[in-house]
């Protein structure tokens, strides 16, 4: 199974730092997958502006997306 390194933190802007740091205090989007998504920055911040408006904004309640998240997860057996 291929493996992909996590970057130097301390080597990415503070704003890419900070977006880790969101993902760890709230587990959400995971800071694994972030700290991955950072080895280009452009990803890390296309994924999290779609995140952002996905699942933070919208006007859908979050409960609604969370239950979606997990029948998704379930459907395709996913175990994240």
């Amino acid at each position: 199974m291929p493996r992909i390194s996590y970057p130097d933190l301390d080597s990415l802007a503070a704003e890419d730092r900070e977006i880790i740091e969101h993902g760890r205090l709230y587990s959400t989007p995971r800071p694994e997958s972030q700290t991955i998504r950072s080895h280009v920055p452009a990803v890390l911040h296309a994924f999290t502006n779609a995140w952002r408006s996905t699942f933070l904004d919208g006007v859908v309640d979050h409960s609604l997306k969370e239950l979606c998240r997990v029948y998704v997860s379930k459907s395709i057996e996913c175990d994240y």
